[in-house]
């Protein structure tokens, strides 16, 4: 007679969790469980501004945003949130990245260095990521995170996590910060819309009250980047996700792509009237900084001089 066999259930092991989440820079601790991996969907919904959904950047008037120019605009968010300034530079055509021509390619090089240097120049600013992901949004926008001088901690991959996980910093600094980066923008040409916020001249008490009141609000309603319109995308079983509508995405990212490949040759050709000119570049000085017109027109002078000498 065979010995009965004893059969014990094997659980599947859970996957290891990956090195990162021990990093310093990791915003959890504690038991963590990985989320189960969806299945791939055959066809992506399509992002906004794709097939028949509607572009919010497209939509937006130049008021939204704190400096505009002919072809670039920049924007923050609707209220401070815990990083010192996090903003958002959008190309005024409905391009994405990979459909720039060769002149707006070559203007958003300038700009992405031109405005992370406007933000590593405020107070408390050590370093700006810049991040682009545009799952939730067809029309170019970059991210750009200010990281707080001396916080260590919040070095590298998560920064964008901790937006949202650092208490909002005060709105009267927000305005400020936002002011002087518009500032500086427009002395490379340009319109700065974001103006500091003005002095409430009250009693020293009803101020406190109000900026505690102040800070609850922010606390409550603020929009970190990862909670932002743009970056949410579609959910796999929405209503757009149908062969119909990738179709229809796919004939308008073609014709988008045509339409783009014709404007690069006008665009090359124009040479005038660029948020980034010739002139631009050469006015700006290594360290970033905006010349002023006075310099110019002095090296012009000396430039006349030494043509009047024969040098």
């Amino acid at each position: 007679m065979l010995d009965s066999v004893r059969v014990s259930l094997v659980h599947d092991t859970p996957p290891a969790l990956p090195d990162f989440t021990q990093w310093p820079s990791f915003p959890f601790e504690g038991e963590i469980r990985l989320k189960q991996l969806d299945d791939p969907v055959p066809v992506e919904p399509p992002r906004k501004g794709e097939a028949h959904r509607e572009c919010t950047a497209c939509n937006a008037p130049d008021d939204a945003y704190i400096w505009v120019g002919e072809r670039w605009r920049v924007r923050a968010m609707d209220r401070p949130t815990g990083l010192p300034m996090v903003l958002i530079l959008e190309s005024r055509s409905h391009l994405d990245l990979g459909d720039l021509p060769n002149l707006l390619a070559a203007e958003l090089g300038v700009m992405t260095v031109r405005l992370e240097r406007a933000i590593r120049s405020l107070d408390g600013v050590a370093r700006v990521h810049v991040n682009r992901w545009g799952d939730g949004s067809a029309h170019l926008h970059m991210w750009f995170l200010a990281r707080p001088y001396g916080r260590l901690q919040l070095r590298g991959t998560f920064l964008s996590l901790w937006d949202s996980i650092l208490p909002p910093i005060s709105e009267a600094q927000w305005r400020e910060n936002l002011a002087l980066v518009a500032a500086w923008l427009a002395e490379f040409g340009g319109r700065p819309l974001a103006e500091p916020s003005r002095i409430q001249w009250q009693a020293p008490s009803s101020l406190a009250d109000q900026s505690d009141a102040a800070q609850r609000s922010a606390e409550e309603e603020a929009v970190s980047v990862i909670e932002a319109e743009e970056e949410i995308p579609l959910p796999a079983d929405g209503k757009a996700a149908d062969a119909h509508d990738v179709g229809q995405a796919a004939d308008e990212a073609t014709t988008g792509r045509s339409a783009s490949g014709s404007d690069a040759g006008s665009y090359d050709a124009a040479g005038s009237g660029t948020d980034v000119s010739a002139a631009d570049l050469r006015s700006e000085t290594a360290s970033g900084s905006p010349r002023t017109d006075a310099a110019a027109s002095g090296d012009a002078r000396t430039g006349d001089s030494r043509a009047s000498d024969g040098r």
